[in-house]
């Protein structure tokens, strides 16, 4: 864990409300969100479906801009920002999806490589060097040259992974990462993620049902109904 006594945190989200639609279809979807993430912690979102946890994982990380409150990621406002702005925001971050998302026309060296498409002043030849590095520290130096097709599901979260955090990011958001991998292959992933985050110093926000990789968080979120929990709902999560 860094030492966080001296920085302000990574993602601070207050009095944070956001709707879906506009006029009478306007639905309410967070209700007043209050929270703080610091430097290297790893924070699990868990509750039921619908609660809002995907929600507020994509504002965190910039993918849409927040409505009401206050939310701030890296010290930058997000609430109103404008594209350009949440552009700015995701250069930072690093993105793990159930399903994968990765390109079947190419290998997994060429799906790593674009975690790096971003950063215009790394050149092709460092790109593929440490795009070949990501691969091997997720343990498929053997398989670099392999296209989707040909790799296991937990296979695919390999290079997934390997794509997000190639270039090193401040943030990782994970969204239901173990849905679709077996018991084993769910635990080596998350572990790999908790491992090479550690490492780099990043901050990692996954959401999750999965109650049996709860353990490596640093602190538990229960959100339901678009609200944040507190600590007795989550402590019954996890006993669970």
């Amino acid at each position: 864990m860094l030492n966080n006594s001296n920085f302000q945190p990574i993602i601070s989200v207050n009095n944070l409300n956001h709707y879906f639609g506009k006029g009478q279809l306007r639905k309410q979807v967070l209700f007043d969100i209050t929270l703080e993430i610091n430097a290297g912690e790893i924070i699990i979102m868990t509750g039921p479906s619908g609660s809002g946890k995907t929600t507020l994982l994509t504002l965190s990380g910039g993918l849409r801009s927040a409505q009401e409150g206050s939310l701030k990621v890296l010290g930058k406002e997000l609430c109103g920002a404008n594209e350009k702005q949440l552009t700015e925001i995701r250069r930072n971050n690093g993105y793990i999806f159930q399903a994968h998302n990765l390109h079947g026309s190419l290998t997994a060296l060429q799906n790593v490589r674009m975690g790096l498409e971003l950063h215009k002043h790394i050149s092709p030849a460092e790109m593929i060097s440490r795009s070949q590095e990501m691969l091997e520290l997720v343990g498929l130096g053997n398989r670099i040259n392999y296209y989707p097709d040909d790799l296991s599901g937990g296979q695919k979260q390999r290079v997934a992974i390997a794509r997000a955090l190639v270039g090193k990011p401040k943030i990782v958001l994970a969204d239901e990462p173990t849905a679709a991998l077996d018991k084993k292959s769910g635990r080596d992933v998350v572990e790999l993620m908790q491992k090479l985050a550690k490492e780099q110093g990043c901050t990692i926000l996954l959401v999750t049902h999965d109650n049996r990789i709860l353990d490596i968080a640093d602190k538990i979120i229960y959100m339901e109904d678009g609200y944040l929990k507190n600590d007795s709902a989550v402590n019954a999560v996890v006993s669970s």
